[in-house]
């Protein structure tokens, strides 16, 4: 249907919660609309139906300002965008810290990069997405008036 799945989880009595985006070749296309998600559920309920399965609603949702990154491809996408990154376990040379905020570098191979601010100064965090626990990007909201 020209859009990408981001993310879905199963939540509580029954809900059936889908993330989508357009993909990164798309992105032209502006934000995910109401209309947007409204074509997608109404596609997605006919195939759950036909599949049997178990849930009792359907919500789908962009993934909103703070975005989770989940692949390899989500960290080259937002490269030099902030992130918050919670790693599953502390990496040695990090001060036994597991969480980390600063701005994503494009990955070389496997390795992901985070740029962040430590006690000396800047630092680079190298991580695999295999040492991720969870992972947004930092929203950017601008409250200024227009006009200013």
């Amino acid at each position: 249907m020209g859009y990408e799945l981001v993310d879905f989880e199963q939540a509580a009595r029954g809900l059936l919660r889908v993330y989508i985006d357009f993909p990164p070749e798309a992105a032209d296309r502006g934000n995910i609309t109401v209309d947007d998600c409204e074509k997608v559920s109404h596609q997605l309920s006919h195939v759950l139906t036909v599949e049997n399965a178990n849930y009792e609603r359907l919500e789908i949702s962009s993934p909103g300002l703070d975005r989770p990154l989940k692949k390899l491809a989500d960290y080259a996408r937002f490269a030099g965008q902030e992130a918050v990154v919670k790693l599953r376990m502390p990496i040695p040379g990090a001060a036994n810290r597991k969480s980390f905020q600063g701005t994503l570098h494009a990955p070389e191979g496997e390795t992901l990069k985070l740029e962040f601010e430590g006690k000396d100064g800047p630092a680079m965090l190298d991580f695999t997405l295999a040492d991720v626990d969870k992972a947004r990007l930092v929203p950017k909201v601008d409250f200024r008036s227009r006009k200013a």
